[in-house]
């Protein structure tokens, strides 16, 4: 099976639920916004009326928890998927089955599962977790067996250095036959072994196309020694507007309010962490403001202040989606995006350049809009209904 862009050539574009705050600028409460229920849901409902696959909900002690508010999402939208993380050293792998099952019937097979394994120490031992980098993983892969084989019906025992169960079942299963997808991101080598042997779609960070181009093929070689095969997606920020020198200048206004001292701080909670793949996104940028277009129009301004993902495409809407297409010719089929806000982003990428792309859903999605309510804008004078440029003229 080809893994260039999906079976039909589509991809699947998710939006971000930002748990963890959300405003206009970076680094500051200078125009930040309440995230509450009311908020959440807006964001939630815009993705799913405008043919989002889905959204990914983040994990951590910065968050919300992602379980409590996907379970807050489902029963107001109706197609929308949650990205939700399962974290195998934080907990037994028969509960998060059970927590699976039980969301997944809920949504009506709506789940996807992010696995994380956590890469920084501080916050791990603050939940409990002593494991170093190679014991976390040891611990994902024994969670990985005992959690797949019990969404896929069986009773396990299974007893490992990390995890041990005897006669784990679940009595209900999931909607999704045989549980839902399993997604996961990791550069380093321990991390790609897993993704190998165990993961359905492989998750990178935003980097330049030929770092990622590297990465895939490193993944899709270690699965084939596997004996399987992996699609692969990436998880970038968007800043789109209808030209590029607004498209650049909302990227510097982002980041307005960030003095050095913020950025200084920043990185160095940043250094303290042992995940390879923050320790790339680190180095695009060395916390310089004047290195932060890492390749053409990849913009590595977010991740001066936040962890993770830390890339964003920066341009017009035809220069966004040609960046897009050189992800998809080396392999990636599903775009996770975000912009700030999160929800007034999500209608200006859907609006802007979801048209461009072969996204997975869209030309459905628009048929319902257009058949239901336009696009048509305000009436004119309460009489008629503009067209395309209409200026009222006669």
């Amino acid at each position: 099976m080809s893994q260039t862009n999906g079976d039909k050539g589509e991809i699947k574009v998710l939006w971000f639920l930002p748990t963890h705050g959300d405003g206009r600028y970076l680094g500051t409460n200078e125009g930040g916004r309440a995230v509450d229920l009311g908020y959440l849901g807006q964001i939630a409902q815009a993705a799913d009326n405008l043919g989002y696959h889905g959204v990914l909900l983040p994990t951590g002690r910065s968050c919300e928890d992602a379980w409590v508010v996907a379970s807050a999402m489902v029963p107001l939208t109706r197609s929308l998927r949650y990205l939700v993380a399962v974290r195998p050293a934080l907990q037994p792998p028969s509960l998060a089955a059970r927590m699976t099952a039980t969301l997944d019937r809920l949504s009506g097979g709506r789940v996807l599962i992010n696995v994380v394994t956590g890469g920084d120490p501080v916050e791990n031992r603050g939940d409990g977790i002593f494991l170093d980098h190679g014991e976390r993983y040891e611990a994902t892969r024994e969670f990985l067996e005992v959690y797949r084989r019990l969404l896929a019906g069986e009773t396990v025992d299974f007893s490992g250095r990390h995890i041990r169960v005897e006669g784990a079942r679940l009595l209900f299963p999931p909607v999704q036959e045989g549980g839902p997808p399993l997604w996961f991101g990791g550069s380093s080598e321990a991390a790609i072994g897993v993704a190998a042997s165990t993961i359905d779609k492989y998750l990178t960070w935003g980097e330049p196309p030929a770092q990622v181009a590297e990465k895939v093929e490193r993944v899709r070689r270690a699965a084939r020694r596997a004996g399987r095969e992996v699609s692969f997606g990436i998880r970038l920020h968007v800043i789109v507007r209808p030209t590029g020198e607004e498209a650049w200048a909302a990227a510097e206004d982002l980041i307005r309010h960030l003095d050095e001292k913020t950025i200084a701080s920043a990185q160095k909670i940043f250094a303290r962490m042992d995940s390879e793949g923050q320790r790339r996104m680190s180095a695009l940028h060395g916390g310089r403001r004047d290195r932060l277009e890492v390749s053409p129009n990849l913009w590595a301004g977010v991740g001066l202040v936040r962890g993770g993902a830390g890339t964003a495409l920066v341009g017009d809407p035809e220069t966004v989606a040609e960046r897009m297409r050189e992800y998809m010719d080396i392999g990636i089929d599903s775009f996770i995006l975000s912009g700030y806000p999160h929800l007034e982003e999500a209608y200006r990428f859907a609006e802007l350049v979801m048209p461009l792309l072969p996204v997975e859903g869209g030309r459905a999605a628009a048929e319902v809009r257009a058949a239901n309510t336009g696009p048509f804008g305000e009436t004119i004078a309460n009489d008629r209904l503009p067209g395309a440029g209409s200026g009222g003229g006669g």
